[in-house]
Order: C-alpha cells, then structure tokens, then sequence
C-alpha cells in the first residue's frame, strides 16, 4: 500500500476507533513529558484523561487503562497544548506565480487549495489560527466548513478581506492595468475617510468576519513602491475603531513604519503586525495603552531569502523584501527586552502552510526562552483571543486540543518541527505511531 495511502486508512481507522465503544470510555494519553502551556516547567510522566471532546483529569504517572479505556502511547515524546498562530493567510501560499494567479484563479479553486494549507497546518500541530486577509471570504467559508466538520483544518478567526486605502497595501488593484483595475470601494476593502471606514468596517461585519484588519502602512508584497508609509489618516483609523468597537471586533493593524503605528495605537487597534521599524516611542504607546505584538518574523526571513533569488519576486517588490524582512527579528528581540505584550505569529501563507513552528526558533535566537515562545502559542494566544476558559492549556474542563513532539523542546526548540500527534477537540488527526493492523 502507498505510503499516502497508509497514512489515510490509519487516520480512518484511528477516528472509528476513537468515536466508538461505551459511552463512559476514557482515552488516556501517556506523555512522557508534559508541558502544560501554564506552568513554568515541564512535568514528568503524566496521563490526559479525555473523555468526548474535553480534557476530565491531568494525573501524575501512567494511569493504567480501565474497561474500555483506550490509550495513546507518546511515552517518549513531549506533549503540549494545541498551538495557536495569530497570523496566517491561508486562502494563498506564495510563489514565482502569485501575482498571476491573481488573474488566472476563481473562487472555487482558491477555495479548494485553502483545504489543502488548511490540513497541512493542522498536521503541523497547529489548531487554531488567525487569518489576516483573504480573497472571496474564503477564510470564512473555510472556518464554518471546518466547524462544521466538513473540511479537516484548524479553528479559523478570520478579518475576511483587510481594509486599505487606494492604492495602499491591500488595494486588490495595485499594479493592475487602469482598464481593469476600477476604482475599489469599501465592499472590496478600499476606503477613502470615515463614512467609508465606517461602512468597510459593517460590510465585514455582514460578511461574517471575527475582526477587521487594517494595512496601516504600505506592505513588503504589494505591487507598490514604499513599503513603509503611513496609509491611513487619523480619523479614519479612529472611524474603523469606533465602528469595529460598536459591533464587538477588535482591529489587527499590518504595519512597518513607525509614524503608521503611532497613529494606529494611539486610535486604539488591538494589535500591531509585523512592527518592523518600531521605535522608542512607539514601545512606549504600546506599552501604555496594552497593545499586542504579533512579529512574524518567519515572513521577514522567507522574503529577505527570496529576495536574493532572481525573478522569484516582482521588480518592485524585491527592494521592499531585501530592506524590511531582515530587520524583523531585531525589532522583535527589542520589544521582547521591553516588555510589549508578545504573541505568536508567523504570516505564513508568505511562508509556506506547514512550517509554523520555524517562528519558535526565531524567537529563541532573539531572546526569548524556549518556554516563553511555546507559551506565546499556546496560554498566551488563547488570553490575546479572549477563549482561555476554553483553550491554551492542558487542564481539566478545557477542550482537547493536544499535540506531542519528538524530543525536548526546552533543550532544542527546533524539537517543535517534529510534530508526531494532533489531537483536536477529543479527536484524533495525525498520530504517526499508530497504524491498523495489516496496513
């Protein structure tokens, strides 16, 4: 049998083994190491009791199994919480080609790939993200279809399709031929002062969207010059703010250059991305009015490398990705130094679906302990979501969401690229040590 082949009749088999028996059946997870995205070390040989789709007991030792108990050996592994990322695209991954298939893709095919860098992120141990900016509402109609249980992926918070001005980071036009580029308005996320903020803002709103996300300053990969200017003026910001406040969504602000984040926190968004030229007094606001930090400095690495590669990116483009994507990691080293509330995030969808946890390994290169970056993905991405009664830890009355690595990722964080087990909400959906018997 194939190896593909394998690998789904032992995810069927592992489901149907999963969902069945009696109703009172426990599964237990035997971790030889447990971090429990709370405390600040790592317990030893431990047992998860799971019963249905909640945790019901974290147990010193090895729990020997009762009637009908079934159990997960990760004897030699570490387990952790479900990770969270705070910032992905997962309707696109890019490519030398992602500028054409602008012109050459409809809905329905952006809508299937979005399925496949879904999966691939689930089975990266990831099991909620963050999506900032997509085409066609695609995150959204992938989030219901997932909660649904009709797609396979991780729990979606989704801003639809990100607000920009004309011309800014996320005009849709940009770089398009005047006969065909139009003139965008607030339903294609473009807006030009506040009664269109406003209206952007509901149209989100109406469209399913949990936040809004901004470009607060011009982008790394958008077909336009100045990747670092301010795009919006304050009462516009102020506008999406107030209207997103009205309707119980926070704001997510894109931005590098630090006059654009000035006026962005100063207006109240919740968090800043990327953050690249954050100065002093932009710690300093962010500081005094709680704002997050989403660094994303996976994106800042992939770009800087492409840029070095010809006609990988488009002429205008590689200046931007050449000057801007080194610096992230700096910038993320200083404001973890200072203190700004830091959470975990990586862009990907820039970066390839799949390699999430790369951002670990970056953020202990810049400082970070190892356990402060699993914990930025996992307690602490569930406080900045408002859903830690629910998720971030592995504790009793919390949903399921379980995943285990090879080795010890408090000695070697790269441990958390070897995701072997993905656990979501009481099932099972990679498990590389299980298989059917005669497969």
């Amino acid at each position: 049998m194939a190896l593909g082949q394998r690998s789904v009749a032992a995810l069927a088999a592992a489901v149907i083994l999963l969902s069945s028996g009696a109703a009172d059946a426990a599964t237990l997870i035997h971790a030889g190491r447990l971090i429990d995205g709370r405390a600040d070390q790592a317990a030893g040989p431990s047992t998860i009791v799971v019963e249905g789709e909640r945790i019901v007991a974290v147990e010193a030792g090895h729990r020997a199994p009762g009637p009908g108990d079934r159990v997960i050996d990760l004897s030699d592994a570490t387990v952790l919480p479900g990770l969270m990322d705070m910032h992905t695209h997962v309707s696109s991954e890019n490519s030398r080609n992602s500028y054409i298939e602008r012109f050459t893709q409809d809905a329905p095919e952006v809508t299937l790939q979005s399925t496949v860098y879904a999966r691939r992120t689930l089975e990266a141990g990831f099991t909620t993200i963050r999506d900032l900016g997509d085409r066609y509402n695609v995150s959204i109609a992938l989030r219901d279809a997932i909660a649904g249980g009709k797609v396979v992926g991780p729990r979606i918070f989704t801003s639809g399709k990100s607000i920009a001005t004309t011309g800014g980071h996320a005009d849709p036009t940009n770089g398009w031929a005047e006969h065909i580029a139009g003139d965008p308005g607030p339903r294609e996320g473009v807006i030009n002062g506040v009664a269109d903020a406003r209206k952007a803002v509901r149209q989100r709103y109406k469209d399913g969207a949990d936040l809004i996300k901004i470009t607060a300053t011009g982008g790394v990969m958008s077909l336009a010059k100045n990747g670092l200017n301010p795009q919006f003026k304050e009462d516009e910001l102020e506008a999406i703010v107030d209207t997103a406040r009205d309707y119980g969504l926070r704001v997510a602000a894109h931005a590098h250059g630090a006059e654009g984040m000035k006026r962005a926190v100063e207006a109240g968004v919740y968090s800043i991305e990327h953050g690249t030229l954050m100065d002093d007094e932009v710690i300093r606001l962010m500081k005094k009015h709680g704002t997050w930090y989403v660094p994303t400095i996976h994106a800042g690495k992939f770009v800087a490398e492409k840029a070095e590669e010809p006609g990988y990116l488009p002429d205008v483009v590689r200046p931007k990705a050449a000057a801007i994507g080194p610096q992230i990691q700096d910038t993320f080293a200083k404001a973890y130094r200072e203190g700004v509330n830091i959470v975990f995030g990586t862009d990907c969808g820039v970066g390839p679906h799949g390699t999430n946890a790369r951002e670990f390994g970056f953020m202990v290169e810049a400082g970070m302990p190892p356990m402060e970056a699993i914990q930025s993905a996992t307690s602490v991405a569930a406080k900045f979501l408002g859903i830690e009664d629910r998720l971030g830890t592995i504790e009793a009355g919390k949903l399921a969401d379980i995943i285990a690595v090879e080795g010890d990722p408090l000695t070697d964080i790269g441990a958390m690229s070897e995701v072997r087990f993905v656990m979501k909400e009481g099932m099972v959906y990679r498990n590389d040590a299980w298989s059917p018997a005669g497969s």
